[in-house]
Order: structure tokens, then C-alpha cells, then sequence
């Protein structure tokens, strides 16, 4: 069934555990996260980057998706991850997208509430909802070298006043994860953690899970996130199946490749603890 993540969320909050947002860049993807969620009997939120438009529109999307969603026995999400142009967020709500993110972290905080504002006086009347990044979650690259990372924690008095002059349904915010792979296993702040999930009512997001390690990952869904992102890890796990079956013919290699990509969402699914919501 094709839902909003508003009552999942809620959920999630009550019970302590953290719903997998896997990024799809194709219909075979999106397929394959829902067969996980319905044979786990889990809602899965579909996200689709703004910056993978390249390989999938959102109109493709959309009919996939929504196809997908409305067949399947589990609550799914599809959400536009990661917007950055307004016209292409309001497409998102036009074509179907149950869910969008307006990413102005970059912006001053002021032009931030703005942006935010400007994207949910557009989604709400239409019944979807809107989630925000404050702070800034940036590249793994240079991760190892905190000098160089351009990650900027979110603070907890941000935090309060975003939500205050917004009223966002879900924020994303940065506690020491970044996007891509790491090297190593990147320090998670959950003393700002805490103080952001009792500061505010908002459920918590976290992007940049790949490769942030199961313990903290876990932490993250028992203590206050109730979103996590993973799409890294998701590839890689397709790459390293590849390089070890080394199938033959196209229609081997995408089995591989569909194959460890289930896998790995399947860990994630447990990882998160997601199966508290039928507790």
C-alpha cells in the first residue's frame, strides 16, 4: 500500500526502531526492495536521489513506483531524497511522490526556513509530506581527516527553532555520519543525539548510514532515528557479487546483482530493528 511516512514515524518513536530508506536508480531496484519489505512484513521507504534523474525520470519513477506500492501487502513510502530545486520537488508531488525532502543545509538558516516553508505551503494541501536537513552531512571522502570533512553538526537550539518557524514532519540531522564509504567507522555523536530527540516532537532522520557500522546503526534506531538512508552499501554489496560469481550473460549478472542487494537490505531490516513495529 502506498502510504506517507507520518504514521510510521510515529510508530517508530513510540517503539524504538528505525524504518531502511534504500535509494532505488532503476524499477528492477525499487522491485526488489518491496519483495524484502513484504517477505519481512515491513514497511520500506522507496528513495529516489535528485541526483540520479540520469538514470530514472520522475515520471518513470512515479509509475513504478506507485505500481509496486499499491500491490504490496506493507506499508511503502516513496520519497524524493535529497532535493535541492524547488521545481523538481513540486514535480515529485505532482507525479504521486508520497514523501519529499527540500535539502537546503547549505544555505544560512534563514534561507533554509524559507526554502523549507516554500515546499511544505506546496505539499501539505496535496497530503504529502516534507522532510528538511538541517546541519550539514557531507562527503565520506575525507571523512578520516576531520579538518577536511565539510559536515557541520546540527545544534540542538537550531534544531528547536527550525521545527518552531517550519513545522517540518521530518528532519534530517547530522550527528557524524556522512554520504559515500568511510575509512573506517565514523564516531557518532548520541549525546546530540539524545538532546535533539527530547528537545524536539519531529522524527529524526540519518543519512549517510552505509558503512557507519551495525552497533551504531542499531543505537541509532533504539535511540531516536527513525529513518536511516543506505545506498552505498546496497552497491557495494552488488559489486562484491559480481566480483566473486563472476556471472557469465547479462541475465546472470543481474540475478547477482539483485540477489546481494536483498541481502544486504534484509541485514539492514535487522539492524535497524525494524520488526518492532509488529511487536
Amino acid at each position: 500500500m502506498l502510504v506517507t511516512s507520518k504514521e510510521l514515524f510515529k510508530v517508530s518513536r513510540e517503539k524504538g526502531f528505525a524504518i531502511p530508506a534504500p535509494n532505488f536508480i532503476d524499477a528492477q531496484s525499487m522491485k526488489d526492495y518491496v519483495a524484502v519489505a513484504e517477505e519481512l512484513n515491513l514497511p520500506v521507504i522507496l528513495a529516489l536521489a535528485e541526483v540520479h534523474l540520469e538514470f530514472i525520470s520522475l515520471e518513470e519513477a512515479a509509475y513504478f513506483g506507485k505500481f509496486y506500492a499499491e500491490n504490496a501487502k506493507v506499508p511503502v513510502v516513496l520519497h524524493l531524497d535529497h532535493g535541492m530545486t524547488p521545481s523538481i520537488i513540486k514535480k515529485a508531488i505532482d507525479v504521486g511522490f508520497t514523501s519529499v525532502m527540500i535539502d537546503a543545509s547549505q544555505d544560512s538558516f534563514e534561507t533554509n526556513v524559507k526554502k523549507t516553508k516554500e515546499i511544505i505551503d506546496y505539499a501539505h494541501p496535496k497530503g504529502v509530506v516534507v522532510e528538511a536537513e538541517i546541519g550539514h552531512v557531507g562527503s565520506g571522502v575525507n571523512y578520516e581527516n576531520h579538518e577536511e570533512t565539510d559536515s557541520r553538526y546540527t545544534t540542538v537550539e537550531d534544531a528547536i527553532q527550525f521545527v518552531k518557524e517550519t513545522q517540518v514532519d521530518s528532519l534530517a540531522v547530522s550527528i557524524g555520519t556522512a554520504h559515500g564509504m568511510y575509512k573506517g567507522v565514523p564516531e557518532i555523536n548520541f549525546d546530540r543525539l539524545h538532546e535533539i530527540a527530547e528537545a524536539v516532537d519531529t522524527p529524526l532522520v540519518l543519512h549517510g548510514g552505509s558503512s557507519s557500522g551495525d552497533s551504531n546503526l542499531n543505537r541509532c534506531g533504539l535511540e531516536g532515528i527513525s529513518k536511516i538512508n543506505i545506498f552505498s552499501d546496497l552497491v557495494n554489496a552488488a559489486q562484491n557479487g559480481i566480483n566473486s560469481e563472476k556471472p557469465e550473460n547479462y541475465l546472470d549478472l543481474k540475478h547477482v546483482v539483485s540477489t546481494n542487494m536483498k541481502n544486504c537490505l534484509r541485514h539492514y531490516y535487522e539492524v535497524f530493528c525494524t520488526n518492532r513495529i509488529n511487536e
